[in-house]
């Protein structure tokens, strides 16, 4: 009998500091800062989930719908010419093509059956083009204000701590994905009390930096950058070819990269380029470049300005006036296998130049 006595007495001392530290687990978490609980259909929430969406843009060239992606990989024919896309930065293939030629009509085909993404990450197959201009025009239009966030995006991990009043149970938490932050947010329950491991750290649209000390400085910070840039929710694809450029890099490769020859050149509606074959063109940091054909030599100058999808460029070859304007726009700089180009375009005029240079 005394050995069940003292066996009973020590399961409820046991007992009593296991339900003690779980009471005492749950009081402390109750009592963590505001600053640092997340709560259900809060501003703050809300405004992480949107940052956190499938951005529906970044595909536009294949679907041309601001509300979905195109799951990848996925295979198309663009203008006759099959092309598979694995990733993201395979979508300048599809440019490429398309860029080729200034006096055609670009045409995309694309292989059925595919999977459509929503900015809540749900998702359908698609079977044919008419189902998918069916999801299509319910989207928003091209340039239409949506939910989305696109000037700020989270850098991963970010975890977090969940304790859940009724069921009186305390997990942790690695996010790793915008994927896994959207649904968990989307998860919360009005009886959960989730605090979130600060710091965190956010990219902005310019590839700033910034680190985040509490949920209050990130409710700011996002409703400060929420409209702060280009969303590029259209479907010109080309409008963002130098969203990061500088004058400096463009210069740099310039100047750099030697024997310059003339791939496109188009004044008027007229292609010259032509005019132009066997013509080299050096371009010096000083300002001044030389054109060169069979063992004559034309000088001229030359200037840039501006930054990003506004860097503007002065030629001026007195002897090859096809060739001059004061307000080439820079427009795409291209570099691959090997190969670089600089798209130059004023207008309906272009001036595209090509070295074998990296």
């Amino acid at each position: 009998m005394k050995i069940k006595s003292h066996l009973f007495f020590t399961c409820c001392i046991v007992f009593s500091v296991l339900f003690t530290s779980c009471r005492k687990e749950e009081i402390e978490f109750k009592q963590a800062p505001q600053e640092e609980t997340l709560q259900a259909n809060s501003n703050i929430a809300s405004l992480m989930q949107r940052t956190a969406m499938n951005d529906g843009s970044v595909d536009n060239i294949i679907d041309n719908s601001n509300c979905f992606t195109v799951q990848l990989p996925v295979t198309v024919v663009a203008n006759g010419l099959e092309i598979t896309i694995n990733s993201l930065d395979d979508l300048d293939s599809i440019e490429g093509v398309f860029d080729e030629f200034d006096d055609d009509t670009d045409e995309l085909e694309i292989n059925f059956p595919i999977t459509i993404i929503f900015n809540d990450f749900t998702s359908t197959i698609i079977t044919d083009s008419n189902q998918l201009y069916s999801y299509s025009i319910n989207c928003n239009g091209e340039n239409e204000p949506d939910d989305d966030i696109e000037c700020v995006d989270f850098d991963y991990p970010i975890s977090a701590s969940i304790f859940n009043a009724n069921e009186e149970l305390l997990y942790s938490i690695t996010l790793t994905s915008d994927y896994q932050l959207y649904t968990f947010i989307d998860s919360i329950d009005v009886n959960d009390f989730v605090t979130v491991d600060f710091p965190i750290t956010i990219s902005l649209f310019d590839g700033t930096q910034l680190i985040i000390s509490d949920l209050n400085e990130l409710e700011t910070t996002i409703e400060n950058y929420v409209d702060a840039c280009d969303e590029d929710d259209d479907n010109d694809y080309t409008d963002d070819d130098c969203d990061t450029c500088t004058p400096l890099e463009f210069t740099n490769i310039l100047t750099q990269c030697t024997d310059w020859s003339v791939d496109k050149l188009k004044r008027n509606d007229t292609d010259y380029e032509d005019y132009y074959i066997g013509y080299t063109f050096n371009f010096m940091a000083n300002g001044t470049l030389t054109a060169q054909y069979l063992g004559n030599t034309y000088p001229g100058t030359w200037t840039t300005e501006g930054t990003g999808n506004n860097i503007t460029v002065t030629i001026n070859i007195p002897s090859l006036p096809y060739c001059n304007s004061d307000y080439w726009i820079l427009h795409e700089i291209e570099t691959y296998s090997g190969e670089t180009k600089i798209d130059l375009r004023d207008s309906n005029d272009r001036f595209r130049l090509e070295s074998n240079c990296n």
